[in-house]
């Protein structure tokens, strides 16, 4: 039998998590500016602490959901 349409989660080991300044640097956007998406839920994020991680592929998400076509 084919797995093809269940992959397996990636284990979260591979999971690679960027700081908030790191995401508001690749959106060029302000820390609070990530900080609201990710009080809005908008944007996945991790709790470590006080601080927060975002996953990369939920920055991908993001972006990819946030395209807009002008035309």
């Amino acid at each position: 039998m084919n797995d093809s349409a269940n992959p397996s989660p990636t284990p979260l080991s591979a999971l690679k998590f960027l700081k908030v300044t790191e995401v508001a640097a690749m959106l060029r956007v302000s820390r609070m500016s990530v900080y609201r998406l990710i009080h809005t839920g908008e944007l996945e994020a991790v709790r470590f602490g006080r601080s927060f991680r975002v996953p990369e592929h939920a920055v991908n998400a993001y972006l990819r959901e946030s395209f807009y076509d002008a035309g």
